[in-house]
């Protein structure tokens, strides 16, 4: 009799054990998403083993919510730069383009020509012609063509893609039966700009792998310092030379309007300094 008094007591005592050792454990969970929202970060993804079916579904859907909060985040950043842009096109269009035609004019009349006016105006008129140029950028972020959607092999693109940058070592992992449904032309311009975006890091080794229905890109050129992860897809922001700063911003938009999304992950893949991700709304996994 004893014994089994002590018998039972003991595994009371280890079902209470377990349970509080869970309870801890979805509390430790609750905590993890509480950090990544009060940090503007909805792209976590917690995993779903050993959980209940009720505890399972549960987390599916945080999980699930969360990335659609990051990709409607995504969505109006990317529709307010359009509509800035929008506005900054045509008031400088306004500006420029009268400056451009009188100083050509000048330039073009015999009283002006190989005068000391002449530098002057030839300034004016090359400083006009780059702020058009300048300008005909940021068309490229209104003018972008509506996707026409079609089912399209991923990792033949991709391989056809990098076969353009054959200095470049890159590795493919992408299993040959990925079949997207996507506008195949403005997805290679996403990986282009990808690929040029990394080789002004100073990448000599860039990753393409299929991770949980997503695609992450990754490469090793220069990290991208903490202070501006969240400034990176501002359309004309950059911190290289070289840079134009329009290729993670157009890349975003494209993304948007096909219903996904493109973020930087907090931890590149091992081996690789910076590691983007291409969501294309397929769920996790699923």
């Amino acid at each position: 009799m004893i014994v089994a008094i002590i018998s039972a007591i003991a595994c009371l005592a280890l079902i209470v054990g377990l349970f509080c050792h869970h309870q801890n454990r979805l509390k430790f969970r609750a905590h993890m998403m509480r950090e990544a929202v009060r940090n503007h970060d909805f792209t976590f993804y917690l995993s779903l083993n050993g959980l209940f079916y009720g505890e399972k579904a549960m987390q599916e859907a945080l999980n699930d919510l969360g990335q659609e909060i990051s990709r409607l985040i995504a969505q109006n950043e990317v529709e307010s730069w359009q509509r800035l842009t929008r506005v900054l096109t045509h008031e400088i269009m306004n500006v420029t383009t009268p400056i451009r035609s009188i100083s050509q004019a000048y330039l073009e009349h015999p009283k002006v020509q190989g005068t000391s006016l002449e530098k002057g105006i030839v300034a004016i008129n090359e400083a006009s012609n780059h702020l058009v140029s300048f300008v005909d950028s940021y068309r490229k972020l209104t003018q972008l063509q509506d996707p026409v959607m079609a089912d399209m092999d991923l990792c033949e693109v991709v391989n056809s893609v990098t076969s353009m940058y054959p200095a470049i070592s890159f590795r493919v992992n992408i299993p040959a039966s990925t079949v997207l449904c996507a506008d195949e032309s403005l997805l290679r311009q996403v990986f282009v700009n990808t690929i040029k975006n990394a080789l002004e890091a100073g990448a000599h080794s860039i990753a393409f792998d299929w991770h949980d229905s997503r695609l992450h890109i990754s490469n090793d050129g220069q990290p991208i310092p903490p202070e501006v992860r969240r400034d990176i897809f501002i359309p004309f922001y950059t911190t290289k030379t070289s840079g134009s700063g329009i290729g993670l911003s157009l890349s975003r938009q494209i993304m948007t309007t096909h219903g996904g999304s493109l973020t930087l992950a907090d931890k590149a893949e091992r081996g690789y300094h910076t590691t983007f991700i291409f969501d294309f709304g397929l769920g996790n996994g699923k």
